[in-house]
């Protein structure tokens, strides 16, 4: 059964077929071929209860948040008030993006959204100071991928969803280890131009003033991290509450740098449609295919295969870690995390 899902997934990827889709496919196949009930006639039910909780709530009102941050301007104000302050190190730009991804982490989880917008704004600045596209690239890659990890990180909200784990404690444990990531970037780009100048462009130096004056636009955002994540880790609101205050905070910022009008809300609400529909039609889907794969046994085929292996537990971790490194290449995170969690995580 294992061989067969797997050529399925990769096979319908393959073929261009939205993630949701395949995953809502893959079920429909365990059930037809694997199963001994007919589930799929449970499948309203599934889509009610899996999308019906108070914690999936968080996702619109975070990725909204960051819309309104991108779409107003203040995501490229933010890269250019970071750029006086680091542009000095080796690297100079690319350390820019790697930490304006870092802080839309901490505030919206959306650095995917804001490395995009960056990269339109930073690519030609990089091309007239001489950087290596390849570097700039790969720097505006990495830190796109620094939000799953530092809260309010919309991937640990969907974990904690699916195993019932505190999102607090999800977020706090994902905060050092996040911004020890965006460090190490920042390291490696900095030995990489020490080695190789030609590669970091050219360096440049602002008056301490206008790095001063480059504070007013950073300010609010620490303001709104601090608000955001310390009102989840002093207890003072839920998730949710918190991503309604932040989305608040948000419209204030664009509001008060003159970057609020129709068009502009227009844009982040259709932003969030769509990237909250993608996201829940993916839980949804594998939220179905878990349904039929529980029910078929195969989370007990797995963990009796697992357990015959006789593997220490350190071993265990290295094959979870082989697994996900060989998926990662063909799957989305959000995707590979939402239709293994529920097979991983009762055997760890």
């Amino acid at each position: 059964m294992v061989t067969y899902i797997s050529v399925g997934l990769l096979g319908l990827l393959a073929l261009s077929i939205p993630v949701g889709i395949v995953l809502f496919l893959l079920g429909f196949g365990v059930d037809q071929f694997f199963s001994n009930f007919p589930l799929s006639r449970a499948l309203g039910n599934m889509v009610w209860t899996s999308s019906n909780s108070a914690t999936l709530i968080a996702i619109p009102f975070f990725v909204l948040l960051g819309e309104i941050l991108v779409r107003s301007g203040v995501a490229t104000r933010t890269y250019a008030a970071l750029d006086r302050w680091v542009s000095w190190l080796p690297g100079g730009l690319v350390h820019a993006n790697i930490a304006t991804a870092t802080m839309f982490s901490a505030t919206s989880g959306s650095s995917v959204a804001t490395a995009a917008t960056v990269a339109t704004v930073a690519m030609p600045q990089a091309e007239k100071l001489g950087y290596d596209p390849k570097l700039f690239s790969g720097a505006i890659a990495a830190g796109g991928t620094l939000g799953i990890m530092i809260p309010p990180s919309i991937n640990l909200i969907v974990y904690g969803f699916l195993t019932q784990s505190s999102i607090p404690q999800l977020f706090l444990a994902g905060l050092v280890p996040g911004i020890t990531l965006a460090i190490a970037f920042m390291v490696v780009t900095m030995i990489i131009c020490l080695i190789w100048p030609h590669l970091g462009g050219t360096r440049r130096t602002f008056p301490f003033p206008k790095m001063l004056r480059a504070l007013v636009d950073l300010v609010p955002i620490i303001i709104l991290f601090a608000l955001i994540v310390g009102s989840i880790y002093r207890g003072w609101a839920t998730p949710t509450e918190a991503a309604a205050v932040g989305v608040a905070g948000a419209f204030v910022i664009a509001l008060a740098f003159g970057g609020v009008s129709f068009a502009m809300m227009r844009e982040a609400l259709l932003g969030t449609i769509k990237i909250t529909a993608m996201i829940m039609l993916i839980v949804i889907g594998a939220s179905f295919l878990n349904f039929t794969l529980a029910s078929a046994g195969l989370g007990r085929e797995l963990t009796a295969f697992m357990e015959g292996l006789g593997l220490s537990p350190f071993g265990f971790i290295m094959v979870v870690v082989a697994l996900y490194i060989v998926l990662g290449f063909f799957i989305e995170t959000l995707s590979l995390m939402v239709v293994t969690i529920p097979i991983i995580v009762p055997m760890v």
